[in-house]
Parts: structure tokens; sequence; C-alpha cells
């Protein structure tokens, strides 16, 4: 299985590329991220990140991707562009017909370092070993992304089998 990780955002929107399966090691592909001037106005800013998104997209043909759920933040503005971004994440999927899953970031935190309420430098550390990279992989967006890709990788197996019980139930009524 591949996977696009992605960390929305609009200044800087993380992007990594895994291969592998739940209990086998795990291929990083490639991870980088996609940047936007703060100076740049939105609607220009949310079009770059777009067409970012569908090079990755497109270059990498991924069987899922993977974008972090946002969730309410102090800066309200801040968590709005990052709806946004990952909004445009969900209709490029969406267009390609490759299924998105959102994840929580205590999901994700959870799933790579087994706590949900691990701190940036954890997460990165246990990216760097399950990866068995050198260094921890830079700048954090990158990671973020890569992290989310892990999540999505391992709990994939568990969400087909609720799929699988959801449509049986449906099927009984």
């Amino acid at each position: 299985m591949k996977v696009l990780g992605i960390d929305p955002g609009l200044t800087r929107c993380g992007v990594g590329v895994l291969s592998g399966l739940p209990g086998k090691p795990l291929a990083l592909i490639e991870l980088g991220v996609i940047r936007t001037p703060a100076t740049t106005p939105l609607a220009e800013r949310l079009h770059q990140v777009n067409i970012g998104l569908a090079e990755w997209i497109d270059r990498h043909a991924p069987d899922e991707i993977s974008v972090e759920r946002v969730f309410a933040q102090s800066n309200r503005r801040s968590a709005m562009e990052t709806a946004q971004a990952a909004g445009l994440a969900l209709t490029l999927a969406a267009s390609r017909n490759i299924p998105v899953t959102l994840h929580t970031p205590s999901e994700v935190k959870a799933a790579v370092t087994g706590s949900g309420r691990a701190d940036k430098a954890q997460v990165g550390e246990m990216v760097r070993r399950l990866l068995g990279l050198k260094a921890i992989p830079e700048p954090a967006d990158a990671a973020d992304a890569l992290a989310l890709a892990i999540c999505h990788i391992y709990q994939s197996p568990i969400a087909s089998r609720v799929k699988q019980v959801k449509l049986e139930k449906l099927a009984k009524k």
C-alpha cells in the first residue's frame, strides 16, 4: 500500500509518501513541504497549495491519502487556513477516486508513539526509528506528514474491519 500523508497548512503544507503494510517494514518514498509566502493573497496561496498537492498526487499515484483533521486552535484565522488547505486535499482525492481518511492529531501521536499526548520531538524521533532513518525528518511539517501516513497504514486493517461490519449490518436491515 502506498500512502500520501498530508499535514495541511498554507505557509507550510507537509507531504510525505510511504509504502508498506501493517506489521511489515515501511519504506520512505519522498517527503517535502509545499510553501507559500504569508504576504501572498489568500486565494493565490490556496491555488499554489492546490497545484502542489495535485503534483504530489499525480507523481506518486497513492493508493490512499491520510490528512490531519483540523481541530479548533486558539488562533481562529490559523485554524481556518489549515481547514481550507485540508479541504483542497479532500477535493483532489475525491476527483481522482482515491480513498482519503482524516486522522486527529492525538490519534496520530498515539499510533506513532503510543501516547496521544506526545510532543513534536517524540513524534519526530519515532518517525525516524520506524522508518530506519539516520536523522529526524525536517522540517517538522514533513515529519508530521510521514506520521500521518504511518498512522494510516497501521490502522488500515481496523478501519477495513469496521467498514465491513457496518456494511453487514446495513445488509441485514
